[in-house]
């Protein structure tokens, strides 16, 4: 942290991640707590930058807005931001209607499957590397809340989004017609602390890697999902 005070960017629209604020307003949860152990491990104080959604937070890192995003690693946020293994890790999936003639994952990538997405979400990254034959309607702007919308009034056949929160929005049922959430998974999220290639070095690069590890081998990063009610619901990410 070239300023003596680590600007940690936050994305605040993963709620698992960011799961309550504090006073005025301070994100907390596993993502916060995790930038806020790494300030604590260099003796330096925390500068909590938040974004909306994790488009703006990448999207920043040629900007000198953060020295450490917190955000999910993606090939195309990889091109700008050099990212540490993940630390944890959230399983992404689909929604359908339950007369749908999808009804595997594996059903999804065909030719007339229309499937709602919140846009530059970690796992729209993932359709856009890797849909060949359905066609992806993406939200004007990033929203989980906007891509449920669009699922209702666009009447696409699936809605992706992380498996915790389909499945709440499922159990509420928040959708017009019955729903259900497919078995398994077509990607899963990894959530990893990155820094801007425009100042990475071997050296830095190598102490956050240790950093991650430590975090993730010594029962930490389990505490953080046990303390913000979150475990089950997230993964501590493989080694």
């Amino acid at each position: 942290a070239p300023g003596g005070v680590l600007r940690a960017g936050i994305n605040l629209s993963n709620f698992l991640l960011v799961s309550s604020r504090g006073p005025n307003g301070v994100p907390q949860g596993v993502s916060p707590d995790m930038a806020s152990e790494l300030a604590k491990t260099l003796s330096i104080p925390l500068q909590m930058v938040p974004y909306e959604n994790p488009g703006l937070l990448a999207d920043a890192a040629s900007k000198d807005e953060w020295d450490v995003g917190l955000v999910g690693a993606e090939p195309q946020r990889a091109e700008k931001i050099s990212f540490t293994a993940p630390y944890a890790e959230i399983l992404a999936t689909y929604v359908v209607r339950k007369d749908s003639p999808v009804q595997k994952v594996a059903d999804v990538d065909r030719e007339g499957v229309r499937i709602a997405v919140s846009r530059s979400a970690a796992y729209e990254l993932w359709l856009t590397n890797n849909i060949r034959n359905a066609a992806i309607v993406r939200t004007p702007k990033p929203g989980l809340e906007l891509s449920a919308e669009l699922f209702e009034a666009e009447q696409c056949d699936v809605l992706a989004g992380l498996r915790p929160w389909l499945l709440d929005k499922v159990d509420a049922g928040v959708f017009e017609t019955k729903c259900k959430v497919l078995d398994g998974s077509f990607t899963s999220v990894q959530q990893a602390i990155g820094i801007p290639r425009s100042r990475a070095d071997g050296g830095t690069s190598i102490w956050l890697e240790r950093f991650v590890a430590e975090k993730k081998s010594s029962g930490f990063v389990q505490s953080l999902m046990k303390k913000h009610g979150v475990a089950g619901r997230l993964s501590v990410a493989a080694p």
